[in-house]
């Protein structure tokens, strides 16, 4: 079952980033220069497509009297929901409803892209969704319990 909660016109994506787990933030700490992520994109002629991108991280006093912590700047982001989808299912070909973020808390997920190229995702990795037009993707559960995720959605650009 799904829960949802309205969080009005901003969000500090800053608090998923920070509390990531390791391996989404690999060599994260105080000098950590960029966080790392998957975005799925449409190209001009409705392909969908994976590139590897990167938040820029500069030490900032978050939440003091903490030691300032590296972190990205604030995305504004409009709500959230937890999903759980049981093992073995599949979303054919579809694409994303608005611009969000993807976080897997648990279980693996196989997403492949139009171009042919298929990516595998679990718990801690973080998958920025902006192929709202075109082919889209599929998305596969491939671990043998659930997949459970926060989806960001992201406010108006």
């Amino acid at each position: 079952m799904a829960a949802q909660l309205g969080l009005g016109s901003t969000l500090a994506l800053l608090i998923v980033l920070t509390s990531a787990p390791a391996k989404a933030q690999e060599g994260a700490g105080p000098s950590a220069r960029a966080f790392h992520y998957a975005r799925i994109y449409a190209d001009s002629t409705g392909a969908s497509h994976f590139s590897d991108e990167e938040l820029p991280l500069a030490l900032v006093d978050f939440a003091p009297p903490l030691p300032p912590v590296a972190a990205t700047r604030a995305t504004a982001a409009t709500n959230f929901v937890v999903i759980s989808v049981p093992s073995g299912s599949e979303a054919d070909w579809h694409h994303v409803p608005r611009r969000q973020v993807n976080v897997i808390l648990s279980g693996e997920v196989e997403i492949e892209v139009s171009d042919g190229e298929v990516r595998r995702f679990g718990p801690g990795s973080w998958i920025l969704g902006e192929d709202t037009w075109g082919s889209g993707h599929i998305a596969r559960v491939v671990s043998s319990g659930a997949v459970t995720l926060v989806v960001l959605t992201l406010a108006d650009q």
